[in-house]
């Protein structure tokens, strides 16, 4: 594993986080997080069961505002011609490899190097990156729907958080620490976007045992949480999170160290920051 061996502590972000930008960023993801679990949340308020059913279809129109607000303020802040072209490169290069294993037994080839280059270049470039590889594959493979800018947000999630993790761990314990990683975000993903279109299944026939798993405006916080566990345990988390999860293993581990090699290489030639 020489080729880690790099001094990865002088690494910069390919895209400068300012307070401004780091700010936004923040009340950006706390916004999106609320309209991702809001129907676990949604019966505290008085009235909120008559209003669920609104909740989805103004969430949906919020979101891509949410997105584009935060890449424009992210821009403001310093994309330079260089991470630009790598930002490009990068995105086509993910365009190009989600259809290889979308949709076949939950492999999701997407992800892996959403990791590892926000891994190099840092957590704003990460969530930029998330957000215009999702958005790009969605375009090649028809994927374009209300449910694009959730994937894109969680997806951004996952490069920022990668960028943020421990600069200072090398060689093989780099590598075991981004393979976790990647085991994490892929089961995250799955139960984020599970939340997304969870509520429009209410009034569907989902059994289990005497009831179902469908959400209940009227619910308690505990009931539906207890239906959202197994629905998504059952659809989901056993099959194509797994999957998710395996492929980001095989990935990491294969070509998580040529990968690294090449991203920190050209981050040194383009004297980022």
């Amino acid at each position: 594993m020489t080729v880690l061996s790099a001094p990865v502590t002088r690494e910069r972000s390919a895209v400068r986080l300012g307070p401004r930008s780091a700010l936004v960023l923040t009340l950006a993801s706390v916004a999106g997080l609320a309209m991702f679990v809001w129907p676990l949340f949604a019966s505290v308020a008085p009235g909120s069961a008559q209003r669920a059913g609104e909740a989805p279809f103004v969430f949906m129109a919020v979101m891509p505002v949410l997105v584009l607000v935060v890449l424009a303020e992210l821009s403001e802040g310093g994309i330079d011609s260089k991470a630009l072209a790598m930002l490009g490169v990068l995105s086509a290069i993910n365009a190009a490899l989600r259809p290889l294993g979308a949709g076949t037994a939950g492999l999701e080839t997407v992800f892996f190097l959403l990791v590892l280059a926000g891994r190099v270049y840092g957590p704003g470039f990460g969530f930029v990156l998330g957000c215009t590889s999702l958005f790009t594959s969605a375009l090649v493979t028809a994927g374009v729907g209300p449910w694009l800018p959730f994937q894109m947000l969680a997806s951004a999630w996952i490069g920022m958080g990668a960028g943020l993790l421990p600069r200072r761990v090398t060689g093989r314990a780099e590598i075991a620490m981004l393979v976790g990683y990647g085991i994490v975000v892929a089961y995250l993903f799955g139960i984020l976007l599970n939340l997304y279109y969870w509520p429009f299944l209410a009034g569907v026939d989902v059994d289990y045992y005497a009831g179902g798993l469908s959400y209940l405006p009227d619910g308690s916080l505990l009931e539906n949480l207890h239906r959202f566990g197994v629905y998504t345990l059952l659809t989901s988390t056993a099959g194509w999170d797994t999957g998710r999860a395996l492929t980001n293993t095989i990935a990491i581990l294969v070509l998580g160290p040529a990968v690294l090699a090449t991203l920190r290489r050209a981050a040194r030639r383009a004297s980022y920051g």
